[in-house]
């Protein structure tokens, strides 16, 4: 396995990273934050002309054709520098659901608007029951004519509330735990009787509650079939995973690097505090676990491919692994850090914020550990 970058993604990596480290300061960033939507659009437009928005997206649909590894590259940058645009839930999931579920006249249509920062994308799935569970949905489709009506609640739609189309999962038949009786919805977020409630997250992103009450929508709404929805979205989410393992590597990166200067420029006791072997051997286990989540983002990223079930135990791995990483990272970054690692006005608090919110993104590291063992206990 070739693990060199081309040409094309070093200056992908590298034009990201300089508009980051030019425009996206933790000022600027705290800036965004307070801003009525929660970011920024000037940098979204930025996102946009540099094509990160078009990305994934085939040439002929208007996108750049990019793949798994860009799509990682490009995470990590923005996990190392605590972006707050809605890249991941437009371009990833959003734009997952257009790439393998959407057929090619709705691709058409909303691709272009996508890449060009003109259109959001929102993913609705959580409900107030479901936990982690992607196969658990109360919401109801039901049939209307040629097209359908949507009725129920969504929980933690992640940047649901600026999203101009909300991606749903609604039951059309069968049992509320059932696999089979999953459709998946294109909703316009201007739909009558969709309603939304936005807040802020523990992270600093935005989230809103979706409330559906009779939101009629049309055939050509429907991605795939609306009785087979729930490979689409396994498939998708499994995506969705792999990028947030590269955001969670970026995150924790910038967060080791912050606590190494710290313990560089902090003095006790007439020296630096780095010199303490103690602190010392506190940041050798901080490089370690980096660089095992590293491997796991790597992992990720080639396993895309794969066959579904060899595929989604990969994700649970991977889970595991980033959601140990990113702990004992943020952990010790806070406690050598001190006081300062929670202050809001420092950056360590707030990685440390964000990685725990990746680990809680669908399944924690004790769902993914059961998933496993309960797959070993299956082949036994």
């Amino acid at each position: 396995m070739n693990f060199d970058l081309s040409e094309e993604q070093r200056l992908l990596q590298e034009s990201l990273r300089r508009l980051l480290a030019d425009r996206y300061g933790f000022t600027q960033r705290n800036a965004a934050m307070a801003a009525p939507e929660g970011w920024s659009r000037k940098i979204w437009r930025s996102y946009a002309e540099l094509g990160l928005l078009g990305l994934p997206f085939e040439e002929a649909d208007g996108g750049f054709g990019g793949g798994p590894v860009e799509a990682m590259l490009v995470a990590e940058a923005l996990g190392e520098a605590l972006t707050l645009e809605p890249w991941f839930t437009t371009v990833v999931l959003g734009g997952g659901f257009l790439r393998h579920g959407a057929s090619e006249a709705q691709r058409r249509a909303l691709v272009p608007q996508i890449a060009a920062g003109e259109a959001l994308v929102a993913f609705a799935q959580m409900e107030t029951q479901s936990r982690y569970s992607l196969s658990d949905v109360a919401t109801e489709a039901r049939r209307d004519g040629d097209g359908w009506v949507l009725e129920g609640r969504k929980r933690v739609v992640l940047h649901g509330d600026t999203a101009d189309w909300v991606v749903v999962t609604a039951r059309t038949s069968g049992a509320r735990s059932d696999r089979a009786g999953i459709g998946v919805f294109l909703v316009p977020a201007s739909a009558p009787g969709l309603l939304r409630q936005g807040y802020a997250t523990v992270d600093g992103q935005r989230a809103a509650e979706v409330t559906l009450s009779g939101v009629r929508v049309g055939p050509d709404s429907v991605l795939g079939d609306p009785a087979e929805g729930l490979p689409l979205v396994e498939r998708v989410v499994d995506e969705a995973i792999a990028a947030l393992a590269a955001e969670a590597v970026g995150c924790m990166s910038a967060l080791h690097a912050l606590t190494l200067e710290y313990l560089k420029t902090r003095h006790q006791f007439g020296r630096a505090i780095g010199q303490f072997q103690v602190l010392q051997h506190r940041a050798s286990d901080m490089m370690v676990a980096l660089e095992q989540a590293r491997s796991m983002a790597m992992y990720a990223t080639m396993m895309l491919d794969e066959p579904t079930p060899e595929r989604r135990s990969a994700m649970s791995a991977v889970k595991v692994q980033i959601g140990r990483s990113a702990k004992l990272i943020g952990q010790h970054a806070v406690q050598m850090h001190g006081g300062i690692g929670i202050a809001t006005e420092y950056a360590a608090g707030h990685y440390f914020k964000r990685l725990a919110a990746i680990d809680t993104l669908f399944g924690n590291v004790d769902h993914h550990l059961e998933t496993l063992a309960a797959e070993v206990s299956a082949v036994a």
